[in-house]
């Protein structure tokens, strides 16, 4: 009964012209894209504006093609309370608690493995732990320090504009206003230089 049924399903399927499926796998890849671009222009209209610090990273990394590969005073990070307990999983989603110092960059005040209550100005940004997840006494606890990636790691630039970019990041005069949802999700808005704006991300 169940091979009649997939038979008779199939057999309806090749019925189907061709321009007519090739239509609908186009409606959907731009259905997905718009989903994509609606996203994260609500993360850029909504979020909590943060500033964070970059820094300098390994020479193999500083350029690739058109986009700046970027790091954070946030990305590696003390695993505090979770040092040592399971992970769940190999790149488990840690909740990274920030708070402006008195030049409003934010840093790292904690980490968490589940989301916890932040008060103004701080705030809770998500990010999946990329190293750090194989201590403990069974090989998979954190470890005392974490390397996270918050999804804020490259940034496309115009063709032969990287360079300025990737001097200014490991002369700690690059600094990256990310947009944060209550929810942790983030995105950039706009790097800077010096302080001064120098590419803004357009919502759409």
């Amino acid at each position: 009964m169940i091979q009649t049924s997939a038979a008779s399903l199939a057999a309806r399927f090749e019925r189907i012209p061709k321009v007519a499926l090739f239509a609908a796998a186009a409606l959907i890849q731009v259905a997905l894209l718009a989903a994509m671009i609606f996203d994260r222009a609500q993360i850029l209209r909504e979020g909590t504006e943060v500033t964070l610090q970059t820094g300098v990273l390994d020479p193999r990394d500083l350029l690739r093609g058109d986009y700046v590969v970027l790091g954070y005073d946030i990305s590696r990070l003390p695993a505090g309370a979770l040092a040592n307990q399971p992970t769940g999983s190999r790149n488990p989603t840690v909740f990274v608690k920030l708070a402006p110092n008195r030049e409003g960059i934010y840093g790292a005040v904690s980490v968490h493995a589940e989301a916890v209550a932040v008060t103004r100005p701080e705030v809770l940004i998500r990010g999946r732990v990329a190293y750090g997840t194989s201590c403990g006494s069974n090989s998979n606890g954190f470890c005392e320090t974490l390397q996270v990636r918050y999804n804020l790691e490259s940034y496309f630039v115009p063709e032969g504009e990287g360079k300025k970019l990737e001097d200014a990041r490991n002369q700690r005069k690059l600094t990256v206003v990310a947009a944060v949802l209550p929810s942790g999700r983030a995105a950039i808005k706009r790097l800077l230089v010096d302080g001064q704006p120098v590419y803004e991300e357009p919502w759409f």
